[in-house]
């Protein structure tokens, strides 16, 4: 390579490094430039979609909509029910045990959320579990949630369900 087509292809490529590393300081400063209130807001967005598709799981096309929100490797820790450490562990739990039985709700003012830098998010917060067809809530627990952000697209990695306990009263 002459020196001309050296020094071309140097300045080339240190442009090409130089708008690669200005688009991903872009991309960088806008995910930080999101306010605690919309990363809850989205987190509680997020939270609603994936328990609107859990509350409806015993249609299979509602089950399906569920698993996407989880990570294939997700794990997730239940105080009573053990430990699963696959998405498709994890759904067939959840076709046998919830589908058609029982409805989960967030417990309204419990949702915290907590940022986790170039990850995603924590969700933390109580929720009760409840006959479907009615307004009795026999079990209440606290929950936690690991969300990853990837190219814009969120899923859950973990899950700890605990501290299950007979629901308090709604107010």
């Amino acid at each position: 390579m002459t020196a001309v087509r050296s020094r071309v292809a140097k300045a080339a490529f240190g442009g090409l490094l130089g708008t690669a590393l200005l688009c991903g300081a872009v991309e960088a400063t806008a995910a930080t430039e999101r306010t605690p209130e919309q990363l809850t807001d989205t987190l509680d967005a997020l939270d609603t979609a994936v328990f609107d598709t859990f509350n409806t799981c015993a249609d299979p096309a509602q089950l399906a909509k569920h698993a996407a929100y989880f990570d294939d490797a997700v794990e997730f820790y239940h105080d009573n029910g053990g430990v699963t450490w696959t998405r498709d562990e994890m759904i067939g739990r959840t076709r046998q045990h919830v589908c058609g039985h029982y409805r989960r709700e967030r417990v309204p003012g419990t949702l915290v959320v907590y940022p986790i830098k170039d990850f995603g998010a924590i969700a933390q917060g109580k929720h009760r579990f409840c006959d479907l067809g009615g307004t009795d809530c026999a079990g209440e627990a606290d929950f936690v949630m690991v969300w990853r952000e990837r190219d814009g697209q969120w899923q859950v990695t973990r899950v700890l369900s605990y501290a299950h306990r007979p629901a308090t009263p709604a107010p």
